[in-house]
């Protein structure tokens, strides 16, 4: 591509979209839409077919928005550089079906000379001072916008009617099967795929069911029973089993041969499960795809749902006397981490219940505890499921006042150690300059397009008002966001050190610090510990401690603390 462009030709850019993996498959789809994009082109003389190309594959043009769409970017950052004319597309669905963002896109890569072409209607870009065609592009976008959600809602009813007859409705196999070529074709021609069963994966399969059923294993003692067992680890999705994977497989009714639909919902950007009785099953089971009876897969069901009541609090426990109650506070939580796979610890609560031999009363003890994800999903791990506060605590907080005890042995100690926090905490400071810089460029933009509000009413902006409105609301929310980056720095610089009135209160209160810290609430603990401790290491039988501030600088004794005298059995 030349730098100069000739003012008779202009550069071409063709932009290709495929919204699944299906029609990614044997690039069956995109091979049309680039034959058909690359024969418009060279319907036209002035035109001069550039070698870039932008390409989207498996990305929805109506869930995800403009700003998520990296190649749409990429385009109008390279339209913004002056290096091509006119981007081409098929159809106009091929930049989106969202009625504000995508006309406000258009006219984005019009204030930089590009023009949007599509092989099916043509210019779609009205000029910037042209409102009633502005106007026609939203309505147009409107329309599409639609009609993809009329079509998701007719999909979804289809997907119903053919799960209930029996039909997989795509995706990826469940654990146990494979999808294979059916023979079938679409009303589009395209080739049909369905499950078939795995022999090996099967058997894995049935050997979770039984230890569900007959041992009244829970998902995370399966998976760990699994991660302990060569012959099933190796065969592990991903490498290793997880309680979630095991879970997944004892719910799902295609291993009694029943297909289902809806078993989860997308809310929000997340998942969440669905309970069975909004599920849609199929009528009939297929005994093609059929790994566990049907007998026995009713049978987990209803065991895991009694194994789920029994871990409940039971009708006798529900008026126990509470002697001690787990605040949901722990004081090392922010600097706690598993010592065997490093992952940080999680809290938790163990509840304990008795009854006073002499009146009956029933009582009941809540001990707060730090416990690894990774042991609790079965991942492989050392025995070590919960640690309790009680006793943890104590061991930390002994060894931070002996730590402070350090710091009083040389006065100068304090100095050297503000000196070192000094330049780190102006490191970060230059760092919030910059954000809060940042910060004024996005509220200084949002002014501007408040200010042209009045234009926008009269049509004289080239922006309709919908879509100014629209990018005002994407301005704000860029400055929340910026706004949360720069709360959190300056956060992080007044918790990056103790002050120099924190270290003067430590040094000559020492004497009665211990006694102090031992009888403050949870909150103050937790806030000296996050100044003074970067992490911990936590094992059954030893607590690794690491400073912020590295005593071995300045005092000959080890920076590390271990500790003995813990049982065996954890803390």
């Amino acid at each position: 591509m030349t730098d100069v462009k000739e003012d008779t030709k202009k550069i071409v850019r063709i932009l290709l979209r495929v919204s699944s993996d299906q029609q990614l498959e044997a690039n069956g789809d995109l091979s049309i839409q680039r034959k058909l994009v690359v024969e418009e082109v060279k319907k036209h003389e002035e035109w001069i077919l550039d070698s870039k190309e932008y390409f989207e594959g498996s990305n929805s043009g109506y869930k995800n928005s403009v700003a998520d769409r990296d190649v749409l970017q990429e385009a109008l950052r390279d339209a913004e550089n002056r290096e091509y004319d006119i981007l081409l597309a098929y159809k106009d669905d091929r930049l989106g079906r969202r009625m504000l963002e995508i006309p406000m896109y258009i006219m984005s890569l019009k204030q930089f000379g590009v023009d949007v072409y599509t092989v099916k209607d043509g210019l779609l870009t009205p000029d910037l001072g042209d409102v009633m065609g502005m106007l026609k592009l939203a309505m147009q976008y409107g329309m599409a916008e639609k009609s993809s959600s009329d079509t998701g809602m007719r999909v979804k009813d289809t997907a119903k009617k053919l799960v209930q007859q029996g039909k997989f409705m795509g995706g990826k196999a469940p654990y146990g099967y494979k999808l294979e070529y059916s023979g079938e074709y679409s009303k589009h021609q395209r080739a049909l795929k369905h499950l078939v069963i795995v022999p090996e994966h099967a058997e894995v399969v049935k050997y979770i069911y039984k230890l569900s059923l007959y041992k009244e294993y829970g998902s995370g003692k399966i998976a760990t029973t699994l991660n302990l067992d060569n012959r099933y680890k190796n065969l592990a999705p991903n490498d290793v089993w997880k309680s979630g994977t095991i879970t997944s497989i004892l719910t799902n009714p295609i291993y009694a041969g029943y297909t289902a639909y809806g078993r989860r919902q997308h809310t929000a950007g997340r998942y969440r499960s669905l309970s069975q009785e909004d599920w849609i099953i199929a009528e009939k089971p297929n005994d093609e795809i059929t790994i566990i009876d049907r007998d026995m897969w009713e049978k987990v069901q209803i065991s895991r749902q009694k194994r789920g009541t029994k871990y409940q609090k039971q009708p006798w426990n529900e008026k126990a006397t509470v002697i001690s109650r787990n605040d949901g506070q722990l004081a090392l939580i922010d600097v706690a981490y598993c010592g065997y796979c490093g992952r940080k610890l999680t809290n938790g609560t163990k509840y304990d219940y008795w009854t006073i031999k002499g009146t009956g009363e029933r009582r009941s003890s809540q001990k707060s505890i730090y416990k690894c994800q990774n042991v609790w999903q079965g991942v492989p791990h050392e025995k070590m499921k919960q640690i309790r506060a009680d006793k943890i605590e104590p061991i930390v907080f002994k060894k931070l006042s002996e730590y402070v005890g350090r710091l009083q042995e040389d006065e100068n100690i304090f100095e050297q150690i503000l000196e070192n926090q000094s330049f780190e905490k102006s490191q970060q400071e230059q760092i919030l300059v910059r954000e809060k810089r940042n910060l004024q460029e996005i509220e200084k933009n949002i002014d501007i397009l408040n200010d042209a509000i009045p234009n926008a009413i009269t049509g004289t902006y080239p922006l309709s008002l919908e879509d100014l409105a629209k990018s005002i609301e994407r301005q704000k929310d860029k400055a929340s966001k910026q706004k949360t980056v720069v709360e959190e720095l300056e956060t992080n610089i007044k918790n990056l050190s103790v002050s120099q009135e924190d270290w003067e209160n430590l040094y000559h209160n020492l004497p009665t610090w211990q006694d102090i810290f031992m009888n403050a609430d949870v909150a103050t603990k937790r806030v000296l510990v996050n100044k003074l401790i970067e992490r911990i290491d936590i094992t059954d039988d030893t607590v690794v401690i690491h400073f912020k501030v590295d005593l071995d600088h300045f005092c000959p004794q080890p920076r590390m603390t271990n500790y003995d005298g813990v049982p065996e059995p954890g803390l």
